[in-house]
Formats: C-alpha cells, structure tokens, sequence
C-alpha cells in the first residue's frame, strides 16, 4: 500500500509551540466570527444587495494575495515574530475600523469603504498567516518533528472554521453585531500578544534578498494541488453561505473530532488515495441527503459528514503541499495550502450569495456538480501527478 503517516511526539508540545497554535486559532477565529454575520448586517443594517454583499465578502480572498511577494523579503530585513504581530495588529485595527462604521448608525456606507476593508483584511491576514504557518511555527519545532508540528497547528485552524461562525452566530443572536466585531478585535489582539511571548532568536538581517519573491508565498510546481484544493474549498465555501445554524457549526464540529479519529485508527494503514476519494463522498452524501431529503434528521446528519470531510481532506492536502517541495520550501508549501484553502472559502461564500441567494436549492445542485468534478480530477489526474512529482 503507498500510505503516509503523521507519527505523534508528546515533546512537541512544549510552551512555545502551544502557544503558536493557539495564536493561530485566534487569528482565523477572528476572520470566520464574520463569515455568517457580516453578510447578515451587510443586507439588513447596510442596505446592499446580495451581489455588493457577495463582492464584498469575495474581495477577502483577493487581499490574501496583497503582501504575499514580499513576506521573504520582510521576514529577512526585519524580526520574523515582529512582522507577524504587526500584521496582526493592523487585521485587529481593520476589525476597530469596521466597528467604528458600524457605530456611525448610518444605514447608508459607501460601498466601496466596505470593500477597502475586506481587502485590507485578507491582506494582513494572509501576510500574518504566513508568517506564522510557514516560519515561526517551524521555527518552534526540532528538524523531525516539523511535519508534525504543521499537521497539528493547521487542525487548531481548521476548528475555527466551525467555532468562528458558531460563535459569532450566538453573539448577533444575544446581542448585537457591535459584540460579535468587539469579541473578534479581542481574539486577533490575543493572538498578537501570545506571539509576543514567544522568544525567537535573533537572526542578522539580510542585504541580497530581492524585494519581490516567490519564496514564502507560492510554490507553482503545486499547481494542481492548489487548484483541486481550490475547487474543494470553493464547494465548502457555497455550503457556508446558506445561512447554518449555530447548531451546524456546532455539529460541524463534532465531524472534525470524528477525522481526527479516523485519521489515527480508519486511515491509519489505508490506501493514500482513500482519504481524499472518501472524503469528497461524504460531501456528495451531505449535498443529495440536503438536496432530495429536506428531514429534520437531515440537518443533524449532514454537518457532520461535512466536518468529517473538511477534516480529512485538508489533512491529507496539507502533507501533499508538504512532501511535494524541495529542500528549504517546506514553509511555501504552508502558504500555498493556505492560500487554496482561504481563497476557496472566501470566492465559494461571494459566489452562494451573488449567484444563489435565497435559491438553495440550485446552490446544492452547482456544488454537487462541482464536488463531481473535483471527485474525477483527483481521482484520474492530480494523485497520480502527485505520486509521480512528490518529493519526500
């Protein structure tokens, strides 16, 4: 059988590593707060129409791109743990500015005053992300335990998907949106503040690092990866956009510890293909027990399925980006995942609300088709690609 494993080292998780996923966690749970209540006070306090709603939600994804080409440079001319607090800093100010348009009481906010900050959004999430994921995290973990250590933070990331959006659903239910922006400034300022208590090395700058790079920002070899990714995420991203319940999300959780077993006892010794190929069934199931059975079971069941397919299929991509870079790309190939994954998410919610708003129905029928498609690609073209171009 050609299968690959994460083995598990209790002296990884030491204080320092700890305290990195849990600045991870934060930083994306301050993004995924947003996901359904944004939209909600975008359409009812703001007064956009669902494609303004969809465009500003979208230009999110967009903005991860924005300082992507000069994170090499930054993190070499400057402290690494410094570039990723200041980030993170200005991603808290973008949130105080969106509380403070949202405390003007005007229902009438320029629309484009609301894609600036969205952009401004990503970009500072996606240069601290980077940082974080591709040098600081690694920078915490001995030379054998690094594909550990990025295995285990990216699941501290991948639970904000499901507690983000469940809390900030509460929040705006109990009290208001000025709650839901306040607790999301607090987890992006913690998240800062627990990189600040990290002690990193001293390095010396360096003078020869060109001002543009790809290096730390995007791995082209990983072309198919990314885009099956990208297709995959894009799907999830649709999902996101009918407007769950708490109850989903909460559910939705309970399918990621569901992968994390299975990934330590059902997939353990299984075929390498099986994890993905599985996975992308348990959507399909999901999509046509949604599509054709609307039975109160049915909302139980299906987030569930979801979780445990986002759980296992991010996995198992994550440590494909791994073992596909050369020496010395191990943390592009962190940013690449992440962009795939981020970008996915972001386009997936812009499109559910400009193409399918209050039309489920034919959004569950487009992601059917789409997780279709993603299903064949993999299956008849990227893993074999990825068997023959794999490098570790």
């Amino acid at each position: 059988m050609n299968s690959q494993n994460t083995p598990v080292h209790v002296r990884l998780w030491h204080r320092d590593f700890l305290l990195m996923s849990v600045a991870t966690f934060l930083m994306s749970l301050s993004v995924y707060i947003l996901v359904p209540t944004m939209p909600l006070w975008l359409l009812q306090h703001v007064g956009l129409s669902p494609m303004e709603t969809g465009l500003a939600m979208a230009v999110f994804g967009i903005g991860l791109y924005a300082f992507g080409a000069f994170c090499t440079f930054l993190v070499q001319h400057y402290r690494r743990n410094q570039v990723c607090i200041v980030a993170t800093l200005c991603l808290t100010l973008c949130l105080a500015m969106l509380y403070y348009i949202h405390g003007m009481e005007s229902p009438l906010v320029a629309f484009w005053v609301i894609l600036l900050q969205r952009f401004l959004m990503g970009a500072f999430f996606g240069l601290a992300q980077m940082v974080l994921t591709s040098t600081l995290i690694i920078d915490t973990a001995e030379s054998f335990q690094r594909t550990e250590a990025n295995h285990s933070a990216a699941w501290f990331s991948r639970f904000s998907l499901s507690i983000g959006p469940m809390i900030g659903l509460i929040a705006y239910k109990w009290f208001d949106f000025d709650i839901v922006l306040l607790t999301a400034m607090a987890c992006a300022f913690l998240s800062a503040v627990l990189v600040m208590t990290v002690n990193f090395p001293f390095r010396s700058p360096e003078d020869d690092v060109p001002l543009f790079s790809l290096d730390r920002f995007f791995l082209p070899r990983s072309m198919p990866l990314y885009l099956n990714l990208l297709l995959i995420s894009i799907v999830v991203g649709m999902f996101m956009s009918l407007g769950l319940s708490d109850r989903f999300y909460a559910l939705m959780m309970g399918g990621f510890l569901l992968a994390l077993l299975a990934q330590r006892f059902v997939f353990r010794n299984a075929e390498l293909k099986s994890e993905v190929v599985s996975g992308l069934i348990l959507i399909l199931a999901a999509l046509i027990m949604m599509y054709t059975r609307p039975l109160p079971v049915v909302w139980y069941v299906s987030p569930v399925f979801l979780g445990l397919a986002v759980g296992i299929i991010a996995s198992r991509f994550l440590l494909f980006f791994i073992k596909l870079s050369r020496h010395c790309q191990r943390g592009t190939s962190q940013s690449m995942f992440f962009l795939a994954w981020e970008t996915g998410i972001a386009f997936g919610i812009g499109l559910g609300f400009v193409l399918f708003f209050n039309e489920s129905e034919s959004l569950m029928l487009t992601c059917l088709v789409l997780s279709i498609i993603a299903l064949m690609v993999y299956n008849y073209f990227t893993h074999n690609w990825f068997i023959k171009h794999k490098n570790r």
